[in-house]
């Protein structure tokens, strides 16, 4: 049996739970544990500046493997800091542990120095926490947070390191489980067998089906068995803003993204679809805009490991609980079995019907001579990664573009924030993606606003040698509050315009990277090429954009799903 201290049995589970890297910020309460983690080289560390950026780091590890992120951060300061970027997580499903240090046991309670209640903080933003009060408990602790964070609605977990039971003047045995298991937790993959087969009886029957596929699908892999069904049934198939790559950006049956900012023919085919299949989606307002008027003529199939999430806010005729992948493998065993030689034939209509819709090509925009448009950018940035770059984003304008007009063909290809909405995000969560993929082209789009949240992990960026390229989108405003101000307060902009911008090529010059800037429509592929010929280089391209462009289609408020406005002056 081992004989270790408990700083030594927190990086020895690590190892034993498969972490390879992470990401966090040492201070008084974790010395044991960095000491710990100085005296091996299997688990790397990652020092951040600052420890939202941590927990967002390995969000974007997460987001992009699978795999469950890790945090270590010490009591107090540090572990409140990790707050925004634990919700982020939440919000998205995304599987992550929070080792977080704590004062000695016996000054819990008493307002000791950096003494904040982690677990209480957290408490509504977590899928659970472990406040460990002995050091023999703590490689169970730690295997039942990774195991919890990543089976079932995978989420974020908080481990509560109390400073005396990591101490390294005391050895205790360590001993790892070979099985965890909870009798309170124990998800559901595999679907009711009844349900799936009204499921599949309702798909079949149906002549207007479209499949809605949300980040759960993505969570799960699911994507090669999201094609297979929607090849077999010939649907379309439309994704949201988190299910984004679960069906290629490029398959002629993908619709594109559903929603506030999606596309005509994908809300049009949602309101008027006679049967909905609903994998991994969670039906959140950002798609159903008013939940009266959602999709009145559908019969409604609702797969969710996450049975909470079942009718919650849209009711589901036909409810599945179980893993998007298994509910999959069920329902394909089932049309397997089916003569499907009448099923073009029987959507053709219904094609016809949406190509009219399609043809409308709501996405398309006014050039413009020498202003660069937004979506110009987006459009170069897909050209110049071929469409095979993993893209970082942050949280407005940018956002939608970088959603609509670059087509994802794989899962995880896309990572951001899209329950929380976190500016911020973006910078921190590529670097995450650098870590899992060195050899890849990590890329992140963002804001003059968003940029300057996270800022300072540039540093970190350049201690770590991570080629990041930055494409940041100068409007030299918050774009989606202007536009919001614009559309619903007669363009009353109120402090939505930012007047000291810095010199962001200077900016990143001095932390030691390449700046890029970018003012005329004609220097814009130049300066993207140049851009991507910096292979182990990050570069920052701050590019000016049309401070008045605004983001097209858009949902009209309060109405139902193809209640948009296409442009301007011009709706549904």
């Amino acid at each position: 049996m081992k004989m270790m201290s408990g700083a030594a049995m927190v990086v020895e589970a690590l190892k034993d739970v498969g972490v390879t890297h992470v990401f966090g910020y040492p201070g008084g309460a974790v010395l044991d544990i960095y000491d710990a983690l100085f005296a091996q080289d299997d688990v790397k560390h990652v020092l951040v500046r600052h420890e939202q950026a941590a927990a967002h780091m390995a969000d974007g590890y997460a987001r992009s493997t699978g795999k469950t992120g890790t945090v270590l951060v010490t009591s107090g300061p540090g572990a409140t800091n990790t707050i925004t970027g634990i919700a982020t997580a939440y919000m998205d499903s995304i599987p992550m542990v929070i080792l977080s240090g704590q004062v000695p046991s016996k000054h819990i309670g008493e307002d000791a120095f950096q003494e904040t209640d982690m677990v209480g903080c957290s408490r509504p933003i977590v899928k659970h926490s472990f406040l460990v009060k002995r050091a023999v408990d703590i490689p169970e602790a730690i295997a039942k947070a990774f195991y919890i964070a990543n089976t079932g609605r995978p989420g974020p977990v908080v481990v509560d390191l109390p400073k005396d039971i990591v101490n390294v003047a005391e050895e205790h045995p360590y001993v790892f489980p070979t099985d965890v298991t909870m009798r309170s937790y124990n998800p559901t993959e595999k679907g009711h067998p009844k349900q799936v087969k009204k499921a599949v009886e309702s798909l079949l029957k149906a002549e207007r089906p479209v499949l809605y596929v949300g980040g759960g699908a993505v969570a799960c892999d699911a994507s090669a068995k999201v094609i297979e069904l929607a090849e077999k049934l010939n649907a379309p198939v439309t994704c949201t803003l988190m299910g984004l790559g679960a069906m290629p950006g490029t398959h002629k049956q993908f619709i594109g993204m559903l929603g506030m900012h999606g596309t005509l023919e994908a809300n049009k085919t949602m309101h008027n679809a006679d049967c909905i299949i609903a994998l991994g989606a969670r039906f959140d307002d950002r798609v159903t805009n008013n939940v009266d008027k959602f999709c009145p003529h559908a019969d409604i199939i609702h797969v969710d490991i996450d049975p909470a999430s079942i009718s919650k806010t849209v009711n589901a005729h036909i409810p599945v609980v179980g893993s998007v992948d298994k509910v999959l493998d069920q329902i394909l065993s089932q049309v397997n079995k089916k003569d499907l030689s009448g099923q073009s034939e029987k959507l053709a209509d219904w094609w016809q019907q949406i190509e009219t819709w399609r043809s409308r090509q709501c996405l398309n925009y006014a050039q413009g001579e020498e202003v660069i448009k937004p979506q110009r950018v987006i459009e170069a940035l897909y050209k110049h990664t071929d469409g095979k770059a993993y893209v970082s984003s942050d949280v407005g304008q940018h956002q939608m573009f970088a959603a609509l007009y670059y087509p994802y063909d794989k899962p995880r290809q896309w990572i951001n924030s899209g329950g929380l909405g976190t500016m911020g995000f973006g910078l921190p969560a590529a670097m995450g993606v650098q870590f899992a993929h060195p050899g890849s082209t990590s890329v992140v789009v963002t804001g003059d606003g968003s940029i300057q949240m996270n800022i300072q992990e540039l540093s970190t960026c350049l201690q770590y040698n991570l080629p990041i390229k930055i494409i940041s989108l100068n409007n030299r405003a918050l774009g989606m509050v202007r536009q919001w101000q614009d559309m619903i307060y007669k363009g009353r902009h109120s402090h939505s315009y930012m007047d000291s911008m810095p010199d962001f090529v200077k900016l990143a010059e001095a932390y030691g990277h390449v700046g890029i800037k970018v003012d005329k429509l004609d220097e814009l592929d130049a300066a993207m090429e140049k851009c991507f010929s910096y292979t182990d280089r990050l570069v920052f391209m701050d590019i000016a954009v049309d401070q008045n462009e605004h983001v097209y289609p858009m949902q009209i408020k309060f109405g139902a799903m193809d209640d948009m406005r296409l442009s301007k002056t011009e709706r549904t």
